[in-house]
């Protein structure tokens, strides 16, 4: 599939670009999007990129009835020199197949598929925001499109890739969050689909949210399906907390996603020498840390955000509030360096970017 060509279709008129101060997440995209379709015994073709817009689709395309669906999240950024960077793109690509594998959908050629996503963002590279916090996010995705009633593994999908500019993912900029910890919804299990972006994940996530949002909380720290005991993401984020010195996260166990945030994370702490662990980390046991004095912050990590503090946590009637609801110094820290690399600001000891 590698020695692929994309056909280029040209918008014949550009959409007028917002202000990037007015930028929201997610609502507003750019001129042009990539689509390549898959079909049984033919395999990925038709690669192309054209003008941004709406899909026809049958009503009884299975992804409408079954959502057999994946996506992934990414970033690029423009540097002061003009350079277009990217942030680990093969690590989306790879998590992409894992995603595929676990629904069912064909694997796509990461190499191809990273060739064509650095294309599309030539074109459409103007788009590219570049004042404080902002990026061009960037939405891969494949839906299910056979039109087909019967509960199986559909035989044709599209493969999609949209670009949106976006301002930062919390209005309120990088500042502490409130977390309601959810005991009763559960977001996946495992065995379950939790180690997949897949889209049923998050549809499960919404009631939890809307309620926590009633009660004035903006994300939900999810706990496992089984015993509801042990911490696993927070709203659509890994978690890390800082106890006595020592930064611990979740365990990847097969419904956490394995984000591309939070391995860059472990890394760099790592590198920094300061003790990292990944284990199963009870809700009573951060709650306990905090009564003792131990608990010295806690944050959110992913590709929108890329991390978000937390402030204060409410489970069973009880509320906690960390650090005077401010950020800690070690999520400060994490959050300029790894913005600064993939804005280009600092050097990258790892490899992390690629130039578009």
């Amino acid at each position: 599939m590698s020695e692929q060509t994309i056909t280029v279709t040209l918008a014949t008129e550009k959409k007028a670009k917002p202000d990037a101060s007015t930028l929201v997440f997610g609502k507003t995209f750019t001129d042009h999007m990539f689509m390549m379709d898959y079909t049984e015994g033919k395999g990925w073709h038709d690669a192309q990129i054209l003008p941004y817009q709406p899909i026809t689709l049958d009503p009884a395309s299975v992804i409408f009835h079954y959502g057999q669906t994946v996506f992934e999240g990414m970033k690029a950024y423009l540097t002061k020199e003009e350079k277009v960077l990217l942030f680990r793109p093969e690590k989306n690509m790879e998590r992409l197949n894992k995603s595929n594998e676990r629904l069912c959908i064909p694997a796509i050629d990461e190499e191809f598929a990273l060739s064509a996503l650095k294309q599309l963002i030539t074109v459409d590279k103007d788009w590219i925001p570049t004042e404080e916090g902002t990026s061009l996010y960037i939405r891969p995705f494949i839906i299910s499109t056979q039109p087909y009633l019967g509960v199986a593994a559909s035989i044709s999908y599209k493969f999609m890739i949209i670009l949106s500019p976006v301002g930062s993912y919390y209005k309120e900029g990088v500042k502490p969050v409130k977390i309601f910890v959810e005991n009763e919804y559960v977001r996946a299990v495992s065995g379950g689909t939790g180690s997949a972006k897949t889209a049923g994940n998050y549809a499960a996530s919404l009631k939890a949210q809307q309620i926590a949002a009633e009660k004035g909380y903006s994300q939900v720290l999810w706990l496992d399906g089984v015993e509801k005991k042990y911490i696993e993401e927070v709203g659509a984020m890994n978690v890390f907390f800082k106890i006595n010195g020592e930064v611990v996260t979740p365990v990847l166990n097969g419904s956490i996603l394995e984000g591309v945030t939070r391995g860059s994370i472990i890394e760099l702490l790592k590198h920094w020498d300061i003790p990292v662990t990944e284990r199963k980390i009870t809700v009573e046991e951060i709650f306990e840390a905090h009564k003792n004095g131990e608990l010295e912050e806690a944050f959110g990590t992913g590709t929108a955000a890329v991390i978000s503090p937390i402030g204060e946590f409410f489970w069973n009637e009880q509320v906690i509030v960390l650090n005077n609801n401010e950020t800690g110094e070690l999520a400060k820290k994490l959050y300029d360096t790894i913005t600064n690399i993939q804005n280009g600001k600092i050097e990258d000891p790892f490899g992390w970017t690629v130039e578009v």
